[in-house]
């Protein structure tokens, strides 16, 4: 089946649902078990208790099962939920985890202020770093949290590699991938090898800037141990978000291929300009991720980041108050077009990001190209007049 078609069929079973082409909203909490015997027998129902699953839940779980090539998906109410959920069901007190330094900021937060609180090392290492990462690990080491492209600085890893070197220390050794620039639909972790895919569906998966979901998903090695973890962490997700994010991932392919078009259109023009240093986008055949980037992925999304030279923050503020089109605001991958400001120096501690000038990120959206582009030079305009 292809990509395409198997986004729009996965998760499907109108025979199960009177005909309807997508599942029903269940909104409930309470499952009635008609007798004793089978209240007794809860353990082997499909669905006992709101916050385990629904049918809704379990149409779009077995989707992303579908679409990931896993064994088992697991659902969250946020990305960094996923994150953080699937980092404490594998880890505990003593191990140490390694972290790519490109990592998203919260998920950052969340090893520095959480992990170390529970009696957990980590180290952060170069995203860059490949095979090299062998000579990073120990005895202890238990998790290696990967982020392909760095959803501010845009490296791509070598994941295979890093896989490879992980193996080859230990079978205790876990690779996870935060796989949400790609989705699934670009990129399969677990066929790379990776243990344990995470997405945030809030992006492109639900694409509509309007719900907050994560996903976890594992192959068969590692299905029962998220099982249990997930449980005893009480993770539950809202009914009405799952529909939305079902839903969009019924369009996830024509969005992705729009939000590629639209973004390198964007990253060319961009890297055209005198006043602009460098674009970051790994779809570039000058982008140093790039040979990675066309050996693993097939395609990109519409994520991309560019730095300007010099200008001071009133510059900054007089280029971005004004975009018609480009919104200012946290998250990415919806339909609308934005634009922010990246203090990336501000974020790294394995290695160093030495910025010539302001540097900003852009999600491009799906309006059309030639209006962003004349929104951005308006904006260089209001940059280069307040200087």
């Amino acid at each position: 089946m292809k990509k395409d078609t198997r986004l729009v069929t996965a998760g499907r079973h109108p025979e199960r649902q009177a005909g309807a082409v997508n599942p029903p909203v269940y909104h409930a909490s309470t499952i009635l078990f008609p007798t004793l015997e089978a209240l007794d027998g809860y353990h082997t129902k499909p669905v006992t208790y709101g916050r385990h699953g629904t049918p809704g839940t379990h149409a779009f779980e077995e989707a992303m099962c579908e679409i990931e090539g896993a064994a088992l998906c697991r659902l969250t109410p946020s990305g960094l939920a996923a994150i953080s959920t699937a980092v404490l069901a594998f880890a505990e007190a003593g191990d140490d985890i390694l972290v790519a330094d490109c990592v998203y900021e919260p998920t950052r937060a969340f090893c520095d202020h959480m992990l170390t609180r529970l009696g957990m090392r980590v180290r952060y290492y170069d995203p860059c770093i490949g095979a090299g990462i062998a000579a990073l690990l120990e005895p202890a080491t238990r998790l290696i949290l990967t982020e392909s492209p760095g959803t501010r600085s845009f490296e791509v890893q070598d994941i295979p590699a890093i896989v490879a070197a992980a193996r080859a220390h230990s079978d205790r050794v876990l690779v996870l991938m935060d796989n949400t620039w790609a989705t699934p639909h670009l990129l399969r972790p677990l066929d790379l090898g990776v243990d344990i895919s995470i997405q945030s569906a809030t992006k492109y998966i639900v694409g509509h800037a309007d719900a907050l979901l994560g996903t976890i998903c594992v192959g068969a090695a590692q299905a029962e141990r998220l099982k249990r973890g997930y449980r005893l962490l009480g993770q539950s997700v809202g009914p009405d978000d799952v529909y939305l994010a079902m839903r969009g991932l019924r369009t996830l392919g024509v969005r992705l291929r729009r939000h590629e078009e639209t973004g390198l259109a964007l990253a060319r023009w961009l890297k055209a300009r005198p006043d602009i240093t460098r674009v970051l986008h790994p779809a570039l055949p000058d982008d140093p991720g790039h040979a990675l980037w066309r050996r693993d992925f097939s395609g990109a999304s519409g994520l991309f980041g560019f730095e300007m030279i010099g200008g001071t923050r009133a510059q900054v503020a007089a280029m971005l108050d004004g975009y018609r089109h480009f919104g200012m605001g946290f998250s990415w991958g919806g339909f609308e077009s934005l634009i922010t400001p990246s203090r990336l120096e501000k974020a790294r501690t394995a290695t160093r990001w030495d910025p010539r000038g302001p540097v900003f990120r852009i999600s491009a959206g799906l309006e059309d190209a030639e209006d962003l582009i004349a929104d951005l030079e308006a904006g260089f305009a209001r940059f280069h007049a307040a200087a």
